[in-house]
C-alpha cells in the first residue's frame, strides 16, 4: 500500500498516474462511496482512493464519536492490507494534508481537521510506501 499525501491541487493526482499506468479510480469527489472499492477494482490493476476527508466528513455526519470512525477506519486499512496480499496487486491512498492550515473556527470543521489528520497518521503507519507531494514534486518520507 501506498500512500501519497499533500496540499490541496499540490499533484498528488499527477504522481501517482505517472507511477502506475493501470488505475482504477474511486474518488469521493466524484461522488463514489468508499463501500464501493472492491467493485471498482479490476483484476492485475491498481486501486487508488481519493477524497478521504470527504469520506471522513460522512461518516461525521452519521456518527459523533470520532473514536469509534478512527478505529472503525483503522480496521478497514487492515482490510484493505489483506486484499492487496490476496489480489497481489497494490492500493494507493492519496490524503490531502489538513494539518498546516489555518485553524478552522467552527467546533465540527476542527473535528473533521483533527480526525482527517489521525486517519492520515494511521494510513502512514499501515502502508509500506508514504510520499509527499508538493508543488507537482514528490518526497519519498517511508
Amino acid at each position: 500500500m501506498q500512500l501519497v499525501i499533500g496540499g490541496a491541487f499540490s499533484g498528488k493526482r499527477k504522481i501517482v498516474r505517472e507511477r502506475n499506468p493501470n488505475c482504477n479510480w474511486l474518488s469521493a469527489y466524484n461522488r463514489d462511496a468508499l463501500s464501493e472499492w472492491e467493485a471498482r477494482w479490476e483484476k492485475d490493476s491498481t486501486l487508488v482512493m481519493e477524497g478521504w476527508e470527504k469520506w471522513v466528513a460522512d461518516e461525521l455526519e452519521q456518527k459523533e464519536n470520532s473514536h469509534e470512525i478512527r478505529r472503525s477506519m483503522q480496521s478497514f486499512f487492515q482490510l484493505l492490507k489483506e486484499e492487496e496480499r490476496k489480489r497481489a496487486n497494490e492500493i494507493v491512498l492519496i490524503m490531502v494534508e489538513v494539518g498546516r492550515g489555518i485553524v478552522p473556527l467552527h467546533k465540527d470543521e476542527r473535528m473533521l481537521r483533527d480526525l482527517a489528520g489521525w486517519i492520515a497518521q494511521d494510513a502512514a503507519e499501515v502502508a509500506n510506501e508514504v510520499h509527499y507531494a508538493w508543488n507537482g514534486l514528490a518526497k519519498k518520507l517511508k
